[in-house]
């Protein structure tokens, strides 16, 4: 077969027939990556999330790279070619195949990814386990991709004969230049340190409610080296993520999503307390921001002029409880003002009155 087929081809040029076998490979290629992204358009669902669909999506610019490499790979002994054009060129498709497996790797890391987020949804009162599962997520896939990359740079050197050579050679002078390269990276790994630290002890997750700096925001991204902070007002505050292993800052879910809210009001001293309490019962129910764990009203304590009232609320989340003190606070303040506007605060003046005084006998 091998033979018939080489007098085939002699009865070609020999660049004639060069360029029917690369035309030839990709397009088998081509053909071969059509039918398998076909199978997997077939039995893909119209759901949010599937798994076919998923692969298609990240698998699909690789793969039309990757494989027309591949059946070139493969076809590459039927090339009429002199060893001069034949080892560089075979060194040349060997490293894009390296470079598109990698890149194989790496989406085939977002096709997992894609699963656990749809295993561990955040779209629910209290996704506790699904932040902590996707903040470990995140850092390991990170680390994996980088791990990914550092080995294929090496592989590709490596099989160049000088830089193996230069290789050996350095060997000999490793624990010097670990030294000094420890000195230099000290802040890169205890960054990278920190983010493992963070990863698996979670003092801060995904979607977390923070106060650090003064600001209230939620976690957005955490990356090797920092921490992207979403305030509440659509800025990104930003922090290293050693940060959060040297100072103190406040995490309002870190055990549970649920929270207290409270809302202050100052009347007189002839205040009646025990209406207010009713009418804050009556306007709790009417709002879905309230969970039913918490309500309370409590007078705290009594100034000079005024007494404080506290009212104490409970909610699923830090959202709804910012919202549930603005709605209490508006309607408690409307009932006042409507039905007991002289129990607001007020400043009283006495004027004493003053005899004459009699004439002396």
């Amino acid at each position: 077969m091998d033979s018939q087929l080489e007098l085939w081809s002699q009865q070609f040029p020999a660049w004639v027939w060069n360029i029917g076998v690369v035309i030839l490979s990709l397009l088998l290629g081509f053909i071969i990556k059509a039918i398998i992204t076909g199978i997997l358009h077939f039995y893909k669902n119209q759901k949010d999330y599937s798994l076919f669909k998923s692969v298609i999506t990240h698998l699909g610019r690789p793969l039309n790279i990757f494989v027309p490499l591949l059946t070139l790979n493969f076809m590459q002994s039927f090339l009429r070619l002199s060893p001069v054009y034949l080892t560089p060129l075979d060194r040349i498709i060997g490293i894009l195949l390296i470079i598109s497996f990698a890149s194989l790797l790496i989406s085939s890391i977002k096709i997992f990814e894609d699963y656990v987020y749809h295993q561990y949804d955040l779209n629910k009162d209290d996704n506790l386990r699904e932040r902590k599962v996707r903040t470990q997520l995140i850092f390991i896939r990170k680390v994996i991709i980088i791990f990914i990359v550092l080995v294929t740079i090496a592989i590709i050197l490596l099989s160049f004969d000088n830089v193996r050579k230069i290789g050996d050679g350095l060997l000999t002078g490793v624990g010097i230049s670990s030294i000094i390269v420890g000195f230099a990276a000290q802040k890169s790994l205890s960054n990278f340190l920190a983010g493992f630290q963070i990863a698996f002890t979670q003092p801060i997750r995904i979607d977390d409610v923070l106060v650090v700096e003064g600001e209230w925001g939620r976690v957005e991204d955490i990356t090797l080296t920092y921490v992207v902070v979403s305030i509440w007002d659509q800025r990104r505050l930003i922090l290293p993520i050693t940060y959060f292993i040297e100072k103190p800052f406040q995490n309002w879910t870190r055990s549970t999503s649920e929270i207290l809210g409270t809302v202050f009001l100052y009347v007189d001293y002839t205040f009646p307390v025990e209406s207010l309490r009713g009418e804050l019962s009556r306007i709790l129910t009417t709002t879905k921001l309230w969970d039913k764990r918490v309500g309370i009203l409590q007078v705290t304590d009594a100034k000079e002029h005024t007494v404080e009232l506290r009212v104490l609320v409970s909610a699923r989340n830090s959202s709804e409880a910012f919202d549930l003190r603005c709605y209490v606070r508006e309607n408690l303040l409307k009932y006042i003002s409507e039905n007991m506007p002289l129990n607001l605060p007020q400043t009283r003046y006495q004027q004493n009155k003053i005899e004459p005084e009699k004439p002396d006998n």
